[in-house]
């Protein structure tokens, strides 16, 4: 009988890879009665120039067109693609290759996406962060501790007028930025445009009040030309930032957004709402911390990173994994979750640390990530016994002794908000 089907040819495991080809990490688990070297070749074939057999004819340079595993240890596997695979810049279609077909193959029982190193000519075809971290500090004029900002909580149901207050409470109490939730946009009980007129009021009684710079991470997710009105509208008020749900959004408009806010002289602050439903299961999906990756490459300036040490999912390596594929100018790889990666021109962006935070926990997320970051602490500032205002005073006091060396208690001894909200919530790691 001749043979029907190719998947060993995709797998070498004496392959060298180049330095221009894209490789990938993954973990998987073949289907029961399947070796490993076999469903590796599907992964590799499916992604690259094979299908289900063999062809009869073929020109000479489709074989170096072929993906090719080159290593398989365990349930991981590294697979190397060559550059002209991929189109320059479009990250859409390189996520429709590495993360497409494949996890849909009856030849893989589980499949994950933990990392891509992208070699320098890939990298060409993408603009990154129109601001580095540096380039963000400069624009809010602080530059050593971490920037500070709180949703209004609820995080729905406010009226514009009652979430510009509750954003003025938090200005007040030092915070540098109000934000939306992911799931705020321009609800019947709080219209987009009366936010944003309502916010910008507030926000320049702020700054008149504390002569600080003061601004808001306000959420224009929609169909994107409804996007780039918002953003014009955030832009005509003097606000710095867009917020978009980039996940839900989708690469393509985050793409267009970046280009579009480069132009208006603005930041993204990006959200990860739905990441979880394909990045919560260690053996399936797609990582955290390849998001992250991505969203670096095509240009936000600051994404949802996790805390360890808030309600949220996500352990310290990862939070640090995603930290270091965020700000660093060469990510140093971490054995069997990233690679190796040199950044070349493309800018840092903040990693923004969220999620069932209050004052009593801010020096465990300082201890990860030092004060690069974005830090949000909102339902603990909020719920302080003595309001909002008190509840970010709290919160600035807990960064300064951080960063002074001290315990919060030696702290709260001369301040009185940070006593009473260690007298709440004490050092309590929610669940």
């Amino acid at each position: 009988m001749a043979k029907i089907d190719w998947y060993d040819q995709f797998v070498d495991l004496s392959y060298v890879p180049s330095d221009d080809e894209i490789k990938v990490l993954f973990s998987f688990e073949p289907p029961e009665g399947m070796s490993r070297e076999e469903s590796a070749g599907r992964i590799a074939s499916e992604s690259s120039t094979g299908t289900w057999t063999t062809l009869s004819r073929l020109p000479d340079r489709m074989k170096g067109l072929e993906a090719t595993v080159y290593e398989i240890e365990g349930n991981l596997l590294k697979v190397a693609y060559p550059l002209p695979l991929w189109e320059e810049g479009n990250v859409c279609q390189l996520m429709s290759g590495i993360a497409g077909n494949i996890f849909g193959m009856k030849g893989v029982e589980k499949l994950r996406l933990l990392d891509a190193q992208l070699p320098r000519k890939y990298l060409k075809g993408h603009r990154g962060p129109n601001l580095s971290m540096k380039g963000v500090r400069r624009m809010m004029k602080v530059h050593k501790r971490p920037l500070t900002g709180a949703v209004p909580k609820p995080k729905v149901g406010f009226s514009a007028l009652e979430h510009a207050k509750v954003g003025y409470e938090t200005w007040m109490g030092g915070f540098d930025f109000v934000k939306d939730d992911e799931n705020l946009t321009s609800q019947r009980f709080n219209r987009f445009e009366k936010r944003v007129e309502y916010l910008s009021r507030f926000r320049d009684k702020a700054e008149s009040r504390t002569g600080d710079l003061k601004d808001a991470f306000i959420n224009i997710t929609a169909e994107t030309e409804e996007m780039k009105r918002r953003a014009d509208l955030l832009h005509d008020h003097g606000f710095r930032y867009a917020m978009v749900d980039v996940v839900v959004a989708g690469f393509a408009a985050v793409q267009t957004i970046r280009e579009y806010t480069r132009d208006l002289g603005m930041a993204i602050h990006a959200h990860r709402a739905m990441h979880s439903a394909f990045t919560r299961d260690p053996s399936h999906g797609i990582s955290m911390q390849f998001i992250a990756k991505i969203m670096r490459l095509i240009g936000v300036n600051q994404i949802h990173s996790g805390t360890a040490v808030g309600k949220l999912v996500g352990s310290r390596e990862e939070v640090l994994s995603i930290a270091d594929i965020l700000r660093e100018r060469v990510t140093p790889g971490r054995e069997n979750l990233i690679f190796e990666q040199d950044w070349g021109p493309i800018r840092s962006a903040f990693p923004v640390s969220s999620g069932g935070l209050h004052p009593g926990l801010v020096p465990d997320v300082l201890d990860i990530y030092g004060t690069d970051l974005v830090l949000l602490v909102s339902g603990g500032i909020h719920g302080h016994p003595d309001g909002t205002r008190a509840g970010a005073k709290a919160a600035m006091q807990a960064v300064e002794a951080w960063m002074d060396g001290i315990s919060l208690e030696e702290k709260a001894r001369g301040s009185r908000e940070l006593a009473r909200a260690l007298e709440k919530w004490g050092h309590h790691r929610p669940r």
